[in-house]
């Protein structure tokens, strides 16, 4: 018999065998499945050798998190005003001041604006040490800037929006409405919206996707994702400086009766 006839043969028969396992495998069933309830709370025991095991880890990153970035004279909230608040315009201001560079370098020119969301603070900057873990209190979410380019219809449609009163944190736009509430003022860069411009917005992608109904975010006419989450760019920011000491400002306000 030749040699190449018994390899066919062989690997014939290797081909059958293992068709003919699978198909048996397909029809597999368990006669029975067992299953226990391993609970775990206080009273459960510790085991030494995994805390040692992870104990280093542990502390490595505690100590990162508790490494301190900057100092707040003050302590400030969210709450401390009806259309912008001191840690609102800080977020939207360190957005702006440190992810601009890395849109410009991509695209070529700067974006425009910043608008960020009220609900993404989530916490207070508090006076004292600000360490990474402040970011993170800030900031537990993923969310990263993107930037989108909107004509001027979408970005009338977002002063509509913006109008209602709540304070989300812009930076590079000014807001000011009558005191019944209408738009009085709504600049881009200190000039009015131009219905056939464009302008380049920096935002979330929480937002970007219809987050808190910005549906004015939908059909962008671009979008250029900035790989920069808004924590890092906190973090970053928090570097940068030595005293972090937000104000309240005018950038969005209402006429007093």
């Amino acid at each position: 018999m030749k040699r190449t006839t018994l390899i066919t043969i062989i690997s014939s028969i290797v081909i059958y065998t293992t068709v003919v396992s699978c198909k048996k495998e397909l029809h597999y069933a368990p006669e029975r499945i067992k299953s226990e309830l391993i609970t775990v709370n206080n009273n459960t025991e510790e085991n030494a050798e995994i805390i040692s095991f992870i104990d280093p880890y542990k502390n490595a990153i505690q100590a990162e998190m508790d490494s301190v970035l900057a100092v707040a004279p003050a302590s400030y909230t969210k709450k401390d005003g009806k259309f912008n608040t001191a840690v609102g315009n800080m977020m939207a201001d360190a957005v702006y001041e440190m992810t601009n560079p890395v849109f410009e370098k991509r695209a070529g020119y700067p974006f425009n604006a910043v608008l960020l969301n009220y609900g993404g603070i989530r916490s207070a900057l508090n006076q004292g040490a600000i360490t990474t873990r402040t970011a993170y209190e800030l900031m537990p979410f993923e969310n990263e800037v993107v930037v989108v380019e909107l004509s001027g219809k979408q970005m009338k449609a977002m002063f509509q929006y913006l109008k209602n009163g709540t304070a989300h944190p812009i930076s590079g736009m000014e807001i000011q409405l009558s005191n019944d509430g209408e738009i009085k003022k709504a600049l881009v860069q200190g000039e009015e919206v131009a219905d056939n411009n464009t302008y380049f917005i920096a935002t979330n992608d929480y937002l970007m996707n219809g987050g808190d109904n910005m549906t004015f975010f939908e059909n962008p006419i671009s979008v250029l994702p900035l790989d920069y989450k808004i924590r890092n760019v906190l973090i970053d920011y928090f570097k940068k400086y030595d005293t972090i000491a937000p104000v309240r400002d005018n950038r969005f306000t209402r006429d007093s009766k």
